[in-house]
């Protein structure tokens, strides 16, 4: 009984709510501002691989040059072959790559000191920022492979979009 005083006494209290917001004045219109511009642009794609494995991320992004390679990761705490591309706008920057060698989730987790355990797309991932600020993400793509996407604070939003349209076989 006092389960259906309360429901009825909920529902009561909801219709009331609700006519009453109709008495009330519309909200004032709101400059929205426009939608950024998409990250990645195309559907072109550059790769690189691991034992075998193919590693296919956007080969242009938005507003962003190509602007070299890299062959190592600092913030790992063993030695990997890392193989990786920058693009920059001159003052920010996007890094991908990919590291060469981790087998198995245990030695996944160990991989970079002071960074956050976490998933994507089911699998193990690290997130940290680095000494130098840039903020990155490391996912375990498959056993051997694991996936790099790093940006300085400006492009930091762009990671994600970057992530969602890394591929591999």
């Amino acid at each position: 009984m006092r389960r259906l005083t309360a429901v009825l006494l909920l529902m009561l209290t909801l219709a009331a709510c609700a006519a009453g917001g109709a008495k009330e004045r519309p909200p004032e219109p709101q400059a929205t501002p426009p939608p950024p511009e998409p990250a990645i642009t195309g559907r072109r794609t550059s790769s690189l691989s691991c034992d075998g494995t193919e590693v296919r991320f956007p080969a242009t992004i938005s507003g962003l040059s190509r602007d070299g390679s890299f062959g190592r990761l600092d913030s790992l705490t063993r030695p990997l072959k890392v193989q990786g591309r920058i693009w920059s706008n001159g003052e920010e920057r996007m890094y991908v790559g990919v590291a060469c060698g981790v087998r198995t989730v245990e030695q996944f987790v160990t991989l970079v000191a002071r960074s956050t355990l976490t998933a994507y797309k089911g699998r193990p991932a690290l997130r940290w920022i680095t000494r130098t600020g840039v903020h990155s993400f490391l996912w375990l793509e498959r056993p051997g492979t694991a996936v790099y996407v790093g940006a300085t604070p400006g492009l930091a939003t762009e990671i994600k979009p970057i992530c969602d349209a890394v591929t591999s076989d």
